[in-house]
Parts: C-alpha cells; structure tokens; sequence
C-alpha cells in the first residue's frame, strides 16, 4: 500500500484540473509535509507512551532501546515524508537537487541507525554503571573504554556504508587509507602514542576514575577524573586540573594508594 502512494498522488494531480499543474503539485508537496508532521507527533507520542510502561518494569534494557529509539523513530517519519515530497516535486520539475533523492534516502537510513546505536550505547553505558540499575555495578573505566571502541566502530562502518552509497569503491578507499595511514603515523606519532597509552591503561588498569595516584618520577598527584584516548585528567588536592598525555604513563612510575587496603 505505502509503495503506490506516490503513483496515486501522480494519478490525482494529473486527473484534477480545476487547478494549474504548479497549484496541484504544491498542494500535494504542502499536504505531504503536513502528514508527515501529524504521524510524527503521532508516532513520538506512542513511543513515549510505551516507554512510560516500559518503565514500570525491573528491566532497564527495554527502557534504554525505546529512550535510543524516540527521535530516531520521528526522524524517520520525516525523512520518508519529505522524500515523497520531493518524489512528487522531481516528476514536475527538472531541478538537480531531486535527482539524488533516492541517494540522500539511503544515507538518512544509515545516519538514523548510526544515530540510534550511539544512543543505545550511551544508554548502556549508564546501566551498567549506574548502582541503581545494576546489583552489581561494572568499572566506570571499564565500560567507558569499551563504549568508546563500540561507537568508533559503529561510526567508521558507518562511513564507509555511506562512501559505498554515494558510488566510492570501498576497497579503493581501504586501499587508500592502508598507504596514508603510513604518512599520518609519521606525522602524528606522538597523537599515536597517546593512544595507545590510553589503550595500555584501558588494558592493564593501574588506576581508574576515582583513584588517587602519584608519580615518584613526575610532578603528578591527585584524584583521576577522567581517562581518555588521549588525555588523562587529575584533579590536584588544590583542586587544579592536571592534563597528563597518555604516553607518559608507559614511561613512569605510578603510585596508587587507593589500593593500599
């Protein structure tokens, strides 16, 4: 039934003609959008509605899939609602714009799925941290490590899907990226370094967030606040921040004294 929607709507305009052709087609343009902003609202509030229940039960999970899924949802009603606009405004005119139509389709899908991983996983993030939801609560630094991978991956398969879409070879481009990655390496291997030395913390865990470290070797002392894949951030006892380049915790020593007892 939705794929003849656009043949039916050509069929009206063609038929009617108490009006000029311009006049119907920006009817139809106009009613289209119009439609689409009712089923949005329509359809944000039923999944609004289901979450509410949802959140009634012990189970965090369905609550966070619906929370990552609520705009995502609405977003897809207009991006299917104006593609049929535009559908309709491409068979009167001879615009370039509508020519890529179906191709900005096929990457509004893939931004709409990217775009409700990387909430579901921020979603998950907070579950399995948070002590309220979980008997047992996971290592902040820990699952912060792994969402940082989850949505790097889901991120760059997400590009290279679009790049595919928009007619690029992706093995040309793998190809590609395998001879650059050589030159960025050289030019940015301090970046490099920083990297995997958020990674070797990630890995072997000498501290997390929330430890308090010192360094016999450097000028380092204070409360961890922050790791990241380049910066680690320690809160001083004067309550300064302290910016520590990952690097440098593969060549020093560092106390942890949160682990005395």
């Amino acid at each position: 039934m939705i794929e003849e929607i656009p043949s039916i709507v050509n069929d009206w305009i063609q038929n009617w003609s108490l009006l000029s052709e311009s006049w119907r087609v920006g009817i139809v343009v106009f009613a289209l959008v119009s439609g689409t902003a009712v089923v949005a609202y329509i359809a944000s509030f039923i999944v609004g509605a289901i979450e509410r229940h949802f959140k009634k039960t012990d189970n965090a999970w369905d609550d966070a899939l619906l929370h990552a899924a609520r705009k995502p949802v609405v977003a897809f009603v207009w991006l299917q609602g104006v593609y049929w606009a535009a559908e309709v405004a491409h068979r009167y005119s001879k615009a370039e714009i509508f020519s890529v139509n179906d191709t900005l389709l096929q990457i509004g899908f893939v931004w709409l799925l990217v775009w409700t991983l990387l909430r579901f996983i921020k979603q998950g993030e907070e579950i399995l941290t948070s002590p309220l939801k979980m008997k047992s609560p996971m290592d902040y630094t820990t699952v912060n490590a792994v969402s940082k991978l989850s949505r790097a991956v889901v991120i760059i398969t997400a590009v290279l899907i679009a790049m595919q879409s928009l007619g690029y070879s992706v093995s040309g481009v793998l190809a590609f990226g395998g001879v650059g990655g050589i030159a960025v390496g050289f030019a940015a291997k301090d970046l490099l370094a920083n990297f995997f030395g958020g990674f070797i913390i990630h890995l072997d865990r000498p501290f997390k967030v929330g430890d308090w470290i010192r360094s016999p070797d450097r000028n380092i002392e204070g409360t961890v606040e922050h790791i990241g894949w380049r910066l680690t951030t320690v809160r001083t006892f004067d309550k300064r921040p302290l910016y520590v380049p990952n690097a440098t915790f593969t060549q020093i020593a560092v106390e942890n004294p949160s682990r005395m007892f």
